[in-house]
């Protein structure tokens, strides 16, 4: 398994742990001694660390690792999971967002429309994919190509990455409120099925313009809300120091979502992230893909379409204890 090159914070007791296993090893080969006993130590030390580290992730914490420049993105997971994928382009009233991509695919023989949110790896593709926020004729975009998979009965699958639509003035002249209003109410009631998987960030409006769907599923250490941890320090804080502490309060934890009814399912990730194992990840995600589409394609459509709006009905309910 290679080891991801971008360290995060709270990983570098880990990386010091190797760094101490690497300089016995050398010292070992160069003096010939034998250092069994050692390196077993360190390598044992190493494995207890990891897990304690990892399992142990404070919201703010996981929303790094959902962050992280080596996580697989939504091209990663269609290149691992999907064959024959051909990309369809444009909104036909404005321009190609490169940040919202999607077209058709299969998966397991079963034809399938895919609509998905995209970050560049480098400074130079994120300028393309817009750092993966959406414009307008994003959404309009994706909303096209939901419609085609209504009119040929296209199982629709999105995959949602973003930390939330572009906020620009451009973005704003075109209406993005809109665009993402629009899609939000016309998945409630998008006659195919659908599956939405958030696979690192979901911030906000950004993430909701592609998230109306029959399963809603979230890996592990990715995150879905109302606004980025930076937007609500900034708001509620006035200062965007405080994301930490914005992280917290806003639960940003997936396994919250699943507790509160916001997911159907929590996916696994391998040990560190995803990133560490990017062929694991895409095998959980193929596990859960496959089950759950199986479910909810051999429903009558009157039923999904109930099941969907029974789903958005009942979120954020909650009961006050008596005084």
């Amino acid at each position: 398994m290679e080891k991801p090159q971008h360290l995060l914070e709270f990983e570098k007791p880990i990386r010091d742990l190797e760094k101490q296993l690497e300089h016995l090893r050398e010292l070992a080969l160069k003096h010939k001694v034998g250092a069994t006993d050692e390196i077993a130590a360190i390598e044992a030390k190493i494995e207890t660390t990891k897990r304690t580290v990892y399992r142990n992730l404070t919201a703010w914490q996981r929303v790094q690792t959902a962050r992280h420049p080596k996580r697989p993105y939504a091209l990663d997971y269609i290149g691992a999971l999907f064959r024959d994928f051909q990309e369809l382009h444009g909104d036909r009233q404005f321009n190609d967002d490169r940040a919202l991509i999607g077209g058709t695919a299969f998966f397991h023989d079963r034809p399938v429309m895919i609509v998905a949110q995209q970050k560049g790896r480098d400074t130079k593709e994120n300028l393309v994919r817009n750092f993966g926020m959406p414009n307008p004729e994003g959404y309009r975009k994706a909303l096209r190509l939901m419609r085609l998979a209504e009119k040929f009965g296209l199982p629709v699958i999105c995959f949602i990455d973003t930390p939330g639509a572009f906020p620009g003035i451009g973005s704003e002249e075109r209406h993005v409120a809109e665009a993402i209003a629009v899609n939000i109410r016309e998945m409630a009631v998008l006659r195919t099925p659908s599956i939405a998987i958030v696979i690192g960030e979901g911030g906000s409006g950004g993430a909701l313009g592609i998230g109306v769907a029959d399963r809603i599923l979230v890996f592990e250490n990715s995150y879905y809300s109302v606004i980025s941890p930076e937007g609500c320090a900034a708001i509620l804080w006035k200062d965007r120091a405080a994301a930490e502490q914005a992280a917290a309060a806003l639960k940003l934890n997936a396994a919250e979502l699943t507790k509160m009814g916001i997911a159907h399912e929590l996916l696994a990730e391998p040990l560190g992230g995803a990133h560490y194992d990017p062929a694991a990840a895409a095998r959980t995600l193929d596990a859960s893909l496959q089950r759950h589409l199986d479910t909810i394609c051999a429903l009558p459509l009157e039923t999904l379409l109930e099941q969907r709006y029974q789903f958005f009905r009942h979120l954020g309910q909650y009961a006050e204890a008596p005084a």
